[in-house]
């Protein structure tokens, strides 16, 4: 087995073990008396210590080992957790991590971590106790990605990526040095460096960024970041974009050459040499396939062959594009099919019907992943944020399973972050004003996934303070927003909308953590960009509920295709309750509305028909009314038909730029006939 075999086991397993210990430690903040979740964490820490060693990770080892004496000490019950332990053992985290992902792009996984060793040496010890100035200097500031050493070699490329740059100069490309900075008053760092990054993938390449992206996702960076670039456009317009973002208040671009680009390259590092354990673990490999000692050698600045690949969205679509294709015809063939009565031409286009629905399973797969993969960050971040305003705050998540297009996934996660930090910050209040209202002290977050139609939702309710509607138009009006006249006229759900509004903020005071309105403009735009909504409702000084609805994005869905006096529509059946008959006589009339009784409660009945103004009149002047069941939530509402074809899977296709906002229309598909069907979007007729 080769050394590179060992290592991406060593990359999957370690981020198992940090995200365990992470879920862990945020247990036993609830629970510090639970000795039995220190020993899922010690057992964490030691195996991760081990594998570090063996892999000639010193410095992980050294810091994994240190922070597994103190553990030690709690789970014989020496010494007491307490809020000093929890900061440095999450700090101590927050370094591990770093180091194993400058494991994972190539480093050695080295990093100056003297501050956070000293603290867990003075917990050991007991002199933490006596306000150590290390000590408290360690826990007053948050860890640095990477350390002090980090940061000294920020500006250099190890020799993947200076090969990558050198080959771009020489085949005549364009290849750029740049530093972003971004106002010293800008609230939501991460949000503006989202914006440079896409501007920058729109138009060209990135090479290297300094922090890595992952930490300027989660604004572990001061207020400029480097980027190591390539890209076809010219320095003059390259500059003008990124200095066009919102907030970016300085842009430093250097074109590299092949002298220029030497300056950057990081220098030439020793090879790291096997250390006994390593030799050891070499050894008890098979002996047919172990490796050379020279192959069980790692150079430094190699990147690390993982046991994933990562595959170029545009390529995913590409392949869902090409098998929606195949699928129309292959509903066309089984129509066909049908009328020739051919029995062997019926067995093949039974058995390609098979193949291709094995083969649509797998490309579906491909693309879902569950929101869990950006939920499960959450709850430290949520930690992490009430302590810093001092508020107890709880973070309930359901519906972690539910899945989602990876497009979606992969662009969600920065405008929930916003939602979130702007529920802790400006939603609940802290826990003296909670007790003071009559609330419990601790206020509570809810985070819910779930699947309704072909969309997802996912919502944030918080117990706290809600919106002022007053406030709220006062600043409207005050901004030039709307007018006087208007705002009498302003609904609830109209006046939230406000919020999102670039630069609205009913702030007192401008936080480090979040400021409502700024940024929720970002976030609206984002979510509309992935073909969402977010909608909002709020009692003032009960909470607010913000919801955002996102599309599945797949290509093909699973529908019923019902027909309306000669037009052919589909309905999603992850919608669908059930399908059912009822006489003309059991109708009922609440308010002018047609409602019919269904189980053991009264649900409204909408006149497809009459909705989509169809030719032929309303579908309720049959002696039978055919109807289908429908499902939001716990809201419950049926439609009435003329006639229910069957179900099929279909092809979602967009209606372009023409037809936007049609109302209850996601989009259409093209039948094995040719005919084409409107896509009911049935969350629209829930009001």
């Amino acid at each position: 087995m080769e050394m590179n075999q060992y290592l991406s086991m060593f990359i999957d397993e370690s981020r198992d073990h940090l995200q365990a210990m992470n879920e862990h430690l945020l247990s036993l903040e609830a629970s510090p008396e639970d000795i039995s979740i220190v020993q899922h964490i010690f057992r964490s820490a030691h195996t991760l210590k081990g594998m570090s060693a063996t892999m000639g990770f010193e410095d992980l080892a050294s810091l994994t080992h240190e922070m597994e004496n103190v553990l030690d000490l709690v789970r014989n019950n020496k010494l007491k957790m307490d809020s000093f332990i929890f900061d440095c053992i999450f700090k101590s985290l927050d370094s591990l991590e770093s180091m194993v992902e400058d494991v994972i792009q190539g480093g050695t996984g080295k990093a100056d971590v003297t501050d956070i060793v000293v603290a867990l040496k003075s917990i050991v010890s007991g002199d933490y106790k006596k306000g150590g100035a290390a000590a408290e200097a360690t826990a007053a500031k948050p860890a640095e990605a990477g350390g002090g050493g980090q940061a000294a070699k920020g500006s250099e490329l190890d020799e993947f990526q200076f090969s990558i740059l050198n080959q771009s100069i020489e085949s005549g490309m364009p290849a750029y040095r740049m530093e972003v900075s971004v106002r010293q008053d800008c609230v939501l760092k991460a949000a503006r460096a989202y914006m440079v990054f896409n501007v920058l993938e729109e138009n060209g390449e990135v090479i290297k960024s300094t922090p890595s992206v992952e930490d300027i996702e989660q604004e572990r960076f001061e207020n400029s970041f480097t980027v190591y670039y390539v890209s076809q456009l010219d320095e003059e317009l390259l500059h003008k974009q990124v200095a066009g973002v919102s907030e970016i208040d300085k842009v430093d671009l250097i074109s590299l050459d092949k002298s220029t680009l030497a300056g950057f390259m990081k220098p030439a590092e020793a090879e790291v040499p096997e250390t006994p354990a390593a030799a050891s673990a070499a050894e008890e490999a098979p002996k047919a396939a172990a490796a050379p000692p020279a192959e069980a050698k790692k150079p430094a600045g190699a990147p690390v062959a993982n046991r994933t690949i990562r595959v170029d969205i545009e390529r995913l679509d590409m392949l869902m594009n090409l098998f929606s294709e195949l699928l129309i015809d292959r509903v066309r063939l089984e129509q066909l099919a049908s009328e020739i009565h051919k029995n062997e031409l019926t067995e093949t286009v039974e058995h390609m019907a098979r193949v291709s629905t094995d083969l649509q399973n797998i490309v579906l797969k491909l693309r879902m992943v569950p929101v869990d993969t950006v939920f499960n960050r959450f709850p430290r971040m949520i930690r992490d944020v009430a302590k810093t305003l001092d508020k107890k705050v709880d973070l309930i998540i359901t519906g972690a399973e539910t899945e989602l297009d990876r497009t979606v996934v992969d662009e969600i996660g920065d405008p929930l972050v916003h939602l979130l930090r702007n529920a802790v910050d400006h939603g609940i209040e802290p826990y003296a004003e909670r007790v003071a209202l009559g609330k419990p002290e601790t206020g509570t977050i809810n985070l819910r996934a779930y699947h309704s139609g072909n969309h997802v939702f996912i919502e944030i309710e918080d117990d706290g303070r809600g919106i002022n509607r007053e406030k709220v138009l006062s600043k409207a009006i005050q901004n030039g927003v709307v007018t006087q006249e208007q705002s009498a006229r302003l609904s609830d759900e109209e006046v939230y909308q406000l919020l999102f509004a670039p630069g609205f903020s009913t702030a007192d005071k401008i936080s480090d953590i979040s400021g409502r309105g700024v940024g929720l403009d970002v976030v609206k735009t984002k979510i509309e960009s992935l073909g969402g909504h977010v909608h909002v409702d709020a009692k003032l000084g009960k909470g607010s509920k913000w919801s955002v609805q996102l599309p599945l994005t797949l290509s093909i869905i699973s529908a019923m295709l019902i027909r309306i006096h000669g037009e052919k529509y589909a309905i999603p059946l992850t919608s669908i309750v059930e399908t059912m008959a009822i006489r003309r006589d059991q109708l009922r009339s609440v308010h002018g509305n047609p409602m019919v009784e269904y189980r053991t409660s009264v649900i409204p009945l909408i006149p497809l028909a009459e909705l989509f103004d169809v030719p032929g009149g309303s579908d309720l002047s049959d002696d039978e009314i055919q109807m289908v069941v429908i499902r939001k939530g716990e809201k419950l509402a049926a439609l009435a038909v003329n006639e229910f074809i069957g179900q099929q899977e279909i092809v979602l296709k967009t209606l372009g730029k023409y037809l936007t906002n049609l109302f209850a229309v996601s989009g259409a598909t093209i039948l094995g006939d040719g005919q084409v069907a409107l896509i009911i979007d049935t969350n629209a007729l829930f009001k």
